[in-house]
């Protein structure tokens, strides 16, 4: 039933709305003009998204539902008023995955927006992303109400308080709502994490149903803005001095470069060239330094290279900047079996010590490397280190021709399709270079797609290529599409998605039609989970469940949503060419269709060349990090 007293109160809320999307400046002064002294007062739900909004969130991807009605009403009205956007997804995975994507992106904060129960459980899961790729996005799900006047729909049907705010607690940091005067605590605390310099993640509100609509009086100007911390280095000398001492000892040192170097690229690079030392990159760090630089040895780890794992490998000491450490990309510990010493140049103190035997430099990476140049002066030791990076170059030189061997391989004849089509890192590598050429950014899904992607993409910056390693969240890539969805100049994405990652979230098939994005799926059908088929059989011979006998016709399946083109890539580079213009052209979302080879032939993978901590290789690796140095 209508509320006909609510008649001036969304009135009111039109007014302000108006005033902020009009006013030139900061939020509370536009919404303050109109008022007297610095209160307020408004619902918890409206100072929620006016605070929100004085941290700049003003996307808002949606699944509303009985939990989220008031604060629905809300985004209705400063929606329809330009205040804001709001994008209603069909998929709570999908929505978390678009909102990491354009904070990923376009560095902006989003908010997504559901209720507790099955949809903020999928939310949840989808921050996954988001929390192991650093990026920063509020989640506020409605919860159940704080009277506790029986079950709630959708809460977890137990007779204990506030469960659904200790799972958000554990996938990240959590805040409940339980009274409108604790709004100004929450969003301090919300953007300390969703802001954070170094290592950003989810954030999640807990909204009960029965304070959002609660009247208060809010002190606007106190709502705290979004956090900004300056760049920080260490102090005194004596850590630099180490460093520089571990730096001019040893000849053979490599950089390995982490997730975290995507924003200190002209630091890595000016570091990299004047200590002579080749670099290794971590999936999520293509394009830190160019793809062609005689020292990019490109990615390490247990789906690495062969340039990148003999550096490892043959490394006397690791300059890690910028990494967690993860298993595949440090081959679960053992990757650096001749190092005797590390430095270590990270914000996250947990990360900073993760290896032993290591110097640590905390803080922002370009500050610290700044500052440890400058204590170097001129003996970086660059010149002991020539030969070093001569035996590196030669590898670099093997891979490029191992690389080029596959890139430009003929089709090959495939048991499922019957006919000889392209292998993946052949198609994979068309795709990309397609991308390259038109200035298009790059989405990975995870999967065989994934990892062969990280091994051919030749980026020459960073931002060129987004790659899900961190959670390993298959479906990531077409649901970022949905990321660049009232964007202005937005940026024109690809993703690069397998038929298993593909069909766990076709949603993006539906929205991006309706939200008006622009770009392209490529889904490379082997008809099988690749990734693990290949794992099965090098660890035990045989696989196992990784594979299906049913065939899709993506095309028609694609080309059933109004505003979808969908094209079939061939089976040839010219066909496969031919098609992702033609999808290109398209004015809307478009999919084409590329059947791969799956099988024995060398040529129809990129190889792995490190070790990992799974299957029966546990014990191998477990036996040597216990004698590792670092």
């Amino acid at each position: 039933m209508l509320d006909k007293n609510r008649v001036p109160e969304v009135a009111e809320q039109e007014i302000r709305a108006r005033a902020i999307r009009l006013a030139v400046r900061p939020v509370d002064e536009a919404l303050l003009d109109e008022a007297e002294g610095d209160t307020l007062e408004v619902t918890l739900s409206e100072a929620l998204v006016i605070g929100l909004m004085k941290q700049g969130v003003t996307q808002f991807y949606a699944i509303f539902g009985h939990g989220s009605t008031d604060l629905g009403e809300v985004l209705r009205i400063y929606h329809e008023e330009g205040a804001l956007t709001v994008i209603n997804c069909r998929n709570e995975v999908e929505m978390a995955h678009a909102a990491t994507s354009y904070a990923w992106v376009y560095n902006k904060t989003p908010a997504v927006v559901t209720s507790i129960g099955p949809g903020g459980l999928q939310a949840m899961a989808g921050s996954l992303a988001a929390s192991s790729n650093g990026v920063g996005v509020y989640h506020i799900y409605g919860d159940e109400t704080t009277r506790g006047e029986g079950y709630n729909m959708q809460q977890v049907p137990k007779p204990e308080q506030g469960i659904f705010g200790k799972v958000t607690a554990l996938m990240g940091q959590s805040y409940t709502l339980h009274t409108p005067g604790a709004l100004r605590e929450c969003l301090r605390r919300g953007s300390t994490c969703v802001h954070h310099p170094y290592k950003a993640g989810p954030f999640f509100i807990l909204l009960p149903i029965n304070t959002q609509p609660q009247r208060a009086e809010f002190n606007i100007r106190t709502l705290p803005g979004r956090n900004r911390i300056p760049a920080l280095a260490p102090a005194g000398d004596g850590d630099f001095q180490a460093a520089v001492a571990l730096l001019r000892t040893h000849e053979k040192v490599v950089i390995k470069a982490g997730g975290g170097t995507r924003g200190h690229a002209e630091a890595v690079r000016d570091f990299a060239c004047k200590i002579g030392a080749p670099v290794v990159l971590s999936p999520g760090s293509t394009g830190v330094i160019m793809d062609s630089h005689a020292q990019n040895m490109h990615v390490g780890g247990s789906k690495g290279s062969i340039s990148g794992n003999y550096a490892m490998q043959n490394a006397e000491a690791v300059v890690f900047i910028g990494s967690r450490g993860v298993c595949q990309a440090d081959c679960s510990g053992i990757g650096y079996p001749n190092a005797r010493a590390a430095l270590n140049i990270n914000g996250d103190f947990d990360d900073l010590h993760h290896y032993a035997n290591t110097v640590g430099l905390p803080g922002d990476i370009s500050a610290v490397i700044e500052k440890l140049l400058a204590a170097l002066g001129e003996d970086t030791g660059a010149g002991r280190r020539k030969q070093w990076l001569k035996d590196c170059e030669a590898k670099k030189k093997e891979w490029t021709e191992f690389k080029a061997k596959r890139i430009n391989a003929a089709p090959i004849l495939d048991p499922v399709w019957q006919r000889p089509v392209l292998a993946q890192p052949a198609a994979i590598h068309a795709v990309a270079d397609f991308a390259k050429k038109k200035g298009a950014i790059k989405f990975f899904d995870a999967g065989d797609v994934q990892a062969n992607g990280f091994q051919l993409v030749e980026d020459d910056e960073p931002g060129q290529t987004f790659t899900e390693t961190g959670a390993s969240f298959m479906g990531f890539a077409g649901s970022a599409l949905l990321g660049a969805a009232y964007v202005e100049e937005a940026k024109y994405g690809i993703a690069f998605t397998g038929d298993g990652s593909f069909m766990m979230n076709p949603q993006i098939l539906i929205d991006a039609v309706e939200h008006r994005v622009k770009g392209m799926i490529a889904l490379f059908d082997n008809r099988r989970m690749a990734a693990i088929t290949g794992l099965q059989l090098e660890q035990y011979g045989k696989e196992f469940k990784t594979n299906d006998s049913v065939a899709v016709d993506y095309v028609a399946l694609a080309g059933a949503v109004g505003g979808v083109k969908a094209l079939f890539g061939g089976a040839s580079r010219d066909e496969l060419n031919a098609a992702l213009e033609e999808a290109y052209a398209h004015d809307g979302l478009s999919l084409v269709h590329i059947p791969v080879y799956s099988g024995p032939d060398s040529l129809g993978g990129m190889g792995a060349y490190g070790s990992w901590n799974v299957g029966n290789w546990v014990d191998d690796v477990q036996s040597q990090y216990l004698n590792a140095t670092i």
